[in-house]
């Protein structure tokens, strides 16, 4: 096939006919055919020359031109692209390093091979502008709702016509046991868009909260409008849902605008999920009362946070405990879901149990270690004392306040408690140090004894060691694990160390160590302070 042929135009209609049928840019296809064609006539004029080829986007005119590089002396390597200075000057006057000599060639004629070559070339070319196109089109819409056409399944998963490109509605994200035939129509939320190997994917599901959500945006106005605003969502994808909203018009009521008139909008979500049975929530910033709406529509007695643990304990009366849980755990595991917070609930009677066994417990301590009678332990116990510390470094008063304590019988306690701890304290001490721990250790300030024979006990015997723990090893903390909350134990969990009293023990140690310079820690609360001054020249200011 000759490329001098009389119609040069034919290369612009076929470019402009594969664009307009890609939906691509028509320059992107002629420069797949510039490629082509120079890879035709370096396979006829030979592998080594720079041979290019530019079509003139007017006319259609192929111009084959040979090229040769300019390069110092020492550097040539192919005779037939690259010249040295002095060759050059037999065609340009003052020839530089890096300069190009151009030269026209005449075209060449494609054989059945070099045609096909060209040909996928161009495929490929046209191919990757596809999917150039089709990423840039849908990564943005990443997090909306999209409508398409299902075109087949394959293993079980769902391949959908999106308009410009496929979509892929895997298994698990099918809402239950949903079953779809060619030329149905669907909607999907759009999860994901990624590169891949084989072109842009664009991951669609029909499970996700967040779908939920997004089919209420399309229901209630107020919610498209920024008036009211979903805070959380919980789903059991087919079965059940949970989903809190906040109003930020006191006159709007935020359930009832998402229940709409009859339950008309409520509705509509709930045929778009298969019938999906759906809780809306007030959401509220007080964790408690958000935790009781959440939780309907059992009844609540009493909520209890730790908020450094994550976890809340839920008491409901003893005929409420399995409408509180529901079939399965489905009614806390999505309360707990919408929160954020690991939930247990007991009964009432349960909650009593316990309490009085923590009221057993510490009666029981106060009696082996103050050498009290039961009735005298009971009473500091009723009156909020729960460990040998706090009796002995209360305020006296406090002591006073119980019925039958004296100034004398205070002090009595007090000296009691006091000789009791530092006994412990001496034997904790004594263990430590027979464990191999170094004075360095000891003598760190912020460590009780106690502590320092915990941490001995698991191999941290100097101020080294401990310099090299991280604060969750010593304060404990949760990990998400599989989407469920694990506990990690802390060494020193068991003082009531708190995060950030792990990190200053542990930054203090390196200070002390000078694996740290104390200099590196004052910019920050400098820079604070000079913000703050800026702020305050620029009120004046105003």
């Amino acid at each position: 096939m000759a490329i001098t042929s009389a119609n040069q135009l034919e290369l612009l209609q076929t470019a402009e006919a594969v664009a307009r049928e890609k939906m691509i840019d028509p320059d992107l296809v002629v420069q797949a055919m510039e490629e082509s064609l120079g890879r035709a006539a370096k396979s006829r004029y030979g592998s080594d020359m720079d041979i290019r080829v530019s079509i003139d986007r007017k006319t259609g005119r192929a111009t084959f031109t040979r090229v040769r590089t300019v390069v110092a002396d020492d550097e040539l390597e192919n005779y037939h692209a690259e010249v040295t200075v002095d060759q050059a000057k037999q065609y340009m006057a003052d020839p530089q390093i890096g300069d190009e000599i151009r030269d026209e060639v005449p075209a060449v004629d494609m054989g059945r091979i070099d045609a096909q070559s060209a040909k996928q070339v161009i495929l490929q070319k046209v191919r990757e502008a596809e999917r150039d196109r089709q990423y840039e089109e849908f990564k943005d819409r990443a997090g909306t709702i999209i409508n398409g056409i299902v075109k087949r399944e394959e293993y079980g998963n769902v391949i959908v016509d999106i308009g410009r490109g496929e979509g892929i509605l895997r298994r698990n994200e099918k809402i239950g046991r949903e079953s779809y035939r060619p030329n149905d129509r669907i909607r999907c939320y759009i999860k994901d868009v990624r590169r891949e190997v084989r072109g842009p994917q664009v991951f669609l599901s029909r499970t996700d909260p967040q779908f939920m959500a997004e089919l209420f945006k399309m229901e209630v106005p107020e919610i498209y409008d920024g008036i009211i605003e979903i805070k959380a969502v919980a789903r059991d994808p087919g079965s059940r849902a949970k989903i809190a909203v906040i109003s930020y018009d006191n006159s709007i009521d935020p359930v009832g605008a998402c229940v709409g008139m009859r339950g008309s909008r409520v509705q509509a979500v709930v045929n778009e999920l298969q019938g999906e049975k759906i809780d809306i929530i007030p959401w509220n910033e007080d964790q408690a009362t958000f935790l009781v709406n959440a939780l309907q529509p059992a009844e609540v007695s009493k909520v209890v946070i730790d908020e450094e643990a994550g976890k809340i304990e839920v008491v409901v009366p003893d005929e409420q405990l399995s409408l509180a849980i529901g079939r399965r755990g489905q009614n806390v595991r999505l309360a707990s879901q919408l929160t954020g917070l690991d939930i247990d609930i007991m009964t009432e009677a349960e909650e009593s149990a316990r309490r009085q066994a923590e009221f057993e417990e510490r009666t029981q301590l106060f009696m082996d270690t103050l050498d009290l009678d039961e009735f005298f332990a009971q009473l500091l116990v009723s009156e909020g004392f729960t460990s040998l510390e706090e009796v002995a470094y209360v305020d006296v008063d406090e002591l006073l306040v119980i019925d039958g304590v004296d100034e004398d019988t205070a002090s009595e306690l007090q000296a009691r408690a006091r000789d009791y701890l530092d006994e412990q304290n001496r034997k904790a001490l004594d263990h430590a140090r027979e464990l191999g721990v170094e004075d360095s250790l000891v003598d760190f300030e912020g460590l009780t004894p106690q502590m320092i024979e915990a941490l001995a006990e698991d191999g941290i015997k100097t101020l080294e060691d401990f310099a090299t723990c991280a604060d969750w090893e010593l304060a404990g903390g949760w990990t998400t694990v599989n989407g469920d909350r694990v506990k990690d134990e802390g060494l020193l969990e068991k003082f009531d160390v708190s995060l950030e009293e792990a990190q200053n023990l542990v930054m203090t140690a390196r200070v002390q160590l000078g694996w740290v310079d104390p200099a590196e820690l004052e910019p920050e609360a400098e820079e604070v302070e000079g913000d703050e001054t800026d702020d305050t020249e620029t009120e004046a200011g105003a």
